[in-house]
Order: structure tokens, then sequence, then C-alpha cells
């Protein structure tokens, strides 16, 4: 999954906690999801910081290089934005669940959802 945490000039770790634990009650994913979200985070690639943004293919194999992946082994995007998040995602191989909030962009991901929750439980069966 990837988190945006734009414009953020402080310690990223504690960041990410404040973040996760606003996202899971803005969800109702439930205090425990904050833990289970911070322990899954491998590595960071934040825009602003890399010199490139999404859709830009660099941006995704920064991302995957720091978890410890290649772009070559596969894997996942999950975004609400379709020309950025799944073309960019798209274009580095990656499969892709686009989270429907009305925004379109002509671009097709490999499955819709309507809420992170469910790209979450969806990635959940998948693998």
């Amino acid at each position: 999954m990837l988190f945006d945490l734009d414009n953020t000039l402080i310690d990223r770790l504690g960041a990410f906690r404040l973040w996760a634990a606003e996202f899971a009650a803005q969800r109702g994913l439930g205090e425990e999801a904050v833990p289970w979200m911070v322990d899954r985070v491998d590595g960071w690639a934040i825009s602003g910081a890399e010199g490139v943004r999404k859709p830009d293919v660099r941006l995704f194999e920064i991302a995957a290089r720091r978890c410890g992946a290649s772009l070559h082994s596969g894997g996942w995007v999950v975004g609400d934005d379709p020309g950025k998040d799944i073309a960019g995602g798209r274009d580095a191989g990656l499969r892709t669940i686009w989270i429907d909030r009305g925004v379109t962009g002509g671009v097709v991901a490999d499955h819709t959802v309507s809420d992170a929750r469910s790209a979450i439980e969806l990635l959940i069966q998948l693998n």
C-alpha cells in the first residue's frame, strides 16, 4: 500500500503513527489496526524528498527498492487517483486497486472498491 505523507517535516515514523490512528478512526477500523499498519511499513518514498511524483515509475521503483523488493517481483498499488496511483502502478507493472471516490480518469484498475477497508479485505482474500 502507498500512503501519501507529503510535506511532513517531522519524524516520519511518528507522523505515520499519527496518520494511521486518524485513518483507522475515520474508517472505523478500530485501534487494533494502528499497530497492524505500522508493523507493515518496510520503507518510505515521499515525492517531495525524492524529486519525482506519481505517476512517474521512478517513484514506484524507489519505494520497491526501499522495501527490499523489485518491481519485477510484482505487487499492488492501492490508490484513489486514477491518473496518478492507478496509471503509475500499471506503468510500473503492478496490479492495482482503485478506491472509487467519484474521480474519473479513464484508467482501468484490476479491482475497484469503495473504501480503504474494502481494499485491505480484498488484498487479504487475494493473497
